[in-house]
């Protein structure tokens, strides 16, 4: 649909929700899949074709003005009809094809689900699965995926989750590390006989958290953003680290291990493991298979997630 002069097009909508989102030209671009200067263009051409500034540009990025805070709520109610109609209809589909896109985390992509979905690929090869690697809770509601799996319970009363297991924390280090176990000091452990490792920079990870708050910073001789480097770094010798146990303690096991675990799992950093997905798609072929079969698989590992294995 193309506008006439002075018409607002449906075709503008995504433009003026990347932006109104994202606030800036590179953000707009990133979520558009288009080049910045594409998108300085479009706008200028909208803003030129409509006769009024949608967008004030300050220091603080791209902000709506009234005429763009209107644009943008009409652009969202339209986005937010299209949704619904989508996952409706996606809803009622009953073949066990297509593509269902899967967002979980770095550990357990890293260490739990390529060997379960080679098994439902197996199962199921008509359908094609998608896997983003993510930390970030995704909008489920958008369908940025049709499956996540979170460590927290879903709050959201249009999404359906399934309790899996547990997960527990603990330190880490070399088979042969300095310093023995973690000693404890009441409530606290005392990190003066080791070196641990560190985040570089707050992450959404409540291990991130910890640290910052009981290691003293002179303790911590190496910094990573990944919990997957963490776990290569201490097995390299560079110090010990806090991890999720479903992680660690396969490397503890096998005949040439060269990690262990040097400490009872942290109470107070115990999380669950949800499968998650929109209410509206739960009874889809593909999808009521996938919460069934890694599901299954994952809760049947529950001991080795709550660190019992």
């Amino acid at each position: 649909m193309v506008a006439s002069d002075g018409a607002l097009s449906v075709a503008d909508l995504p433009l003026i929700l990347a932006l109104s989102r994202e606030r800036t030209l590179a953000g707009a671009a990133e979520r558009l899949d288009v080049d910045l200067s594409t998108v300085f263009r479009r706008l200028n051409a909208l803003e030129k074709r409509l006769r009024v500034r949608l967008f004030d540009r300050s220091a603080r990025g791209y902000q709506l003005t009234a005429a763009g805070e209107r644009a943008a709520g009409a652009a969202e109610r339209v986005e937010t009809e299209l949704l619904s109609l989508d996952r409706e209809i996606s809803g009622r589909d009953q073949q066990l094809s297509g593509r269902l896109r899967v967002t979980a985390s770095e550990t357990l992509s890293h260490s739990v689900l390529p060997a379960l979905l080679a098994r439902f690929h197996a199962e199921h090869p008509r359908i094609e699965l998608i896997l983003t690697i993510d930390n970030r809770i995704m909008d489920l509601s958008r369908r940025e995926a049709d499956v996540a799996l979170r460590v927290r319970r879903p709050a959201d009363p249009g999404l359906f989750g399934r309790r899996l297991t547990g997960v527990a924390w603990a330190f880490y280090g070399p088979t042969q590390t300095t310093g023995g176990n973690l000693r404890r000091e009441g409530r606290s452990f005392n990190f003066s006989r080791h070196t641990v490792i560190g985040w570089d920079e707050p992450a959404r990870i409540v291990a991130s958290d910890w640290i910052a708050e009981h290691v003293p910073p002179e303790r911590i001789g190496f910094r990573c953003n990944s919990l997957v480097n963490q776990l290569v770094a201490v097995r390299a010798g560079l110090g010990i680290a806090l991890l999720p146990c479903y992680l660690a303690d396969p490397y503890c096991k096998n005949a040439e291990a060269d990690l262990r675990r040097i400490s009872g799992v942290l109470p107070d950093l115990a999380s669950e493991l949800w499968i998650v997905t929109h209410q509206d798609l739960k009874n889809t072929a593909r999808i009521r298979a996938f919460l069934a079969s890694i599901g299954d698989a994952i809760a049947a590992e529950r001991r080795r997630f709550e660190g019992q294995s």
